[in-house]
């Protein structure tokens, strides 16, 4: 169905908010957050700006509380803030990373001037901006492996959480600049270690937090009952969430989380799609005893399709004032966007010429930055003449076979489309297994370089498969490729 064919109905809508407000009959703040989740307004939304200077693939972005400033990560470990509007940017530091940016994060009521950070190279870091526009950085705390996400307590200007591949939950307070482990996040069924790849926390409850990883389950916990000492192996989570049909799977594991303003919980899966779970869904904090049966199909999680969630670790993210929108990047390069009650796709947007892994809206207006492999942000604001329609040829153009042409060496393959693979894994598990101290020596170096060689071996081999495949006819019994996006 054409989506613009609703818009006399929203046209009509806005005229009567827009009368309602001249009369004074809504609040100028009311009509603004009304106003701003208008379906129409979704539907003009285009690219209104490339910010470009990072030297390298942008794996964050994140709006200041007030709006008007954007903060970016990137694979140059360098940190900007922008000025999106003007397109200029007002600051530009190296993070004292050693590796990757994975996140960057403004700290709130702190007048822009605390930043967050965490990277590949598992610090998690502080960058306090002085007088003069000279920022000092240091490390507050390190994880054993990659370090994907971190949390912060909306209101508070201290305080912070971060999420690593050792399955380390650590709580920060910038006060003391202490980092205060919570606990190691474990399988349900037996000792192994959960690597976490997600955390956010209930806006409407601070005490609430989410993490995601790698399994299936999706684990909410209230800080007031977890240990301070680190003393616990899981930290005795309050509840867990997961599909049924995803019990009990292997093949799976957590991306992207985030908390709607009615504490509704949304979750991203790897090779898999988006769920969303209200709070009577939950499984209870022993989910291995709970079947999977007990979820009544009717009452199940709403689910978003369409995209394809395979090559990178991508968040997820919600849209609108009050939530109405479910948005997320995919493998194919582009934006999808939901109806948060239907899932019903109504906007698909080209963001990258490769893969977006990170969307973020904009706190008051109907303004989203988006990111990917490519060297810069784009920021979308409804700016179209007329409204946008789902293309015709959907189907089509969302079954289209990815190419890595774009890659200019096996070394970017290996870099770009295996970033949540086992490449460097050994090492990050040895650590999280409390085999490696901070240092990181040549021998890791010379183990990562081996590493990355077999693999390019590997990659290599599979070529080589390929091409004997077309040269025999390729395969003719119609299956869907493996990286194809699909819409149901």
């Amino acid at each position: 169905m054409d989506p613009t064919a609703k818009t006399p109905k929203v046209i009509n809508r806005g005229i009567d908010e827009i009368w309602q407000r001249q009369f004074g009959m809504v609040r100028p703040r009311a009509f603004a957050q009304r106003i701003a989740g208008f379906e129409e307004l979704v539907l003009r939304l285009d690219q209104y700006a490339k910010l470009e200077m990072h030297q390298g693939c942008v794996n964050t972005v994140h709006f200041n509380s007030s709006g008007d400033l954007l903060v970016s990560g990137s694979d140059d470990r360098l940190v900007i803030l922008w000025d999106w509007d003007s397109q200029c940017v007002k600051l530009s530091f190296h993070s004292g990373h050693t590796n990757n940016v994975f996140q960057a994060r403004i700290m709130p009521f702190s007048d822009d001037r605390s930043i967050v950070t965490c990277a590949a190279d598992g610090q998690v870091r502080y960058a306090k901006i002085l007088e003069g526009g000279q920022v000092d950085t240091v490390k507050l705390a390190r994880h054993g492996g990659r370090a994907y996400k971190l949390a912060i307590e909306r209101g508070s200007p201290h305080i912070f959480y971060s999420c690593g591949e050792d399955g380390l939950v650590q709580h920060f307070d910038l006060r003391t600049r202490m980092p205060t482990k919570l606990f190691t996040c474990t399988s349900f069924h037996d000792s192994h270690i959960v690597y976490l790849n997600a955390i956010t926390i209930d806006p409407q409850n601070p005490n609430l937090f989410a993490i995601g990883g790698s399994d299936e389950y999706a684990r909410l916990y209230d800080i007031r009952k977890c240990k301070w000492d680190g003393s616990s192996d899981n930290g005795h989570s309050t509840d867990s969430f997961c599909p049924p049909h995803l019990i009990g799977k292997g093949h799976v594991n957590i991306t992207g989380l985030a908390f709607s303003n009615q504490s509704e919980l949304l979750v991203s899966y790897n090779n898999e799609l988006i769920y969303l779970f209200p709070k009577e869904l939950g499984l209870g904090p022993e989910p291995g005893s709970a079947s999977s049966s007990s979820m009544d199909k009717k009452n199940g999680p709403q689910v978003y399709k369409g995209h394809h969630n395979t090559d990178t670790v991508k968040g997820v993210n919600f849209f609108g004032p009050n939530c109405e929108y479910v948005v997320s990047g995919s493998d194919c390069g582009r934006i999808f966007i939901w109806k948060k009650k239907s899932g019903k796709l109504v906007r698909l947007m080209h963001g990258d010429k490769h893969v977006v892994n990170c969307i973020e809206p904009h706190p008051h207006a109907t303004v989203l930055a988006s990111s990917g492999l490519e060297n810069n942000v784009k920021i979308w604001t409804p700016r179209a003449t007329a409204p946008f329609s789902l293309p015709e040829n959907l189907e089509e153009l969302l079954n289209g076979r990815e190419s890595l042409a774009h890659f200019a060496t096996l070394r970017e393959i290996i870099m770009h489309i295996f970033p949540s693979s086992e490449r460097g894994t050994s090492r990050s598990r040895r650590r999280a297994r409390g085999g490696e101290g901070d240092g990181e020596g040549e021998d890791d170096e010379e183990e990562e370089a081996v590493g990355e060689a077999e693999l390019e071996q590997y990659i290599i081999g599979f070529a080589d498969r390929d091409a004997s495949d077309d040269d025999n006819g390729g395969n003719d019994d119609g299956d869907e490729h493996p990286g194809d996006c699909r819409v149901s």
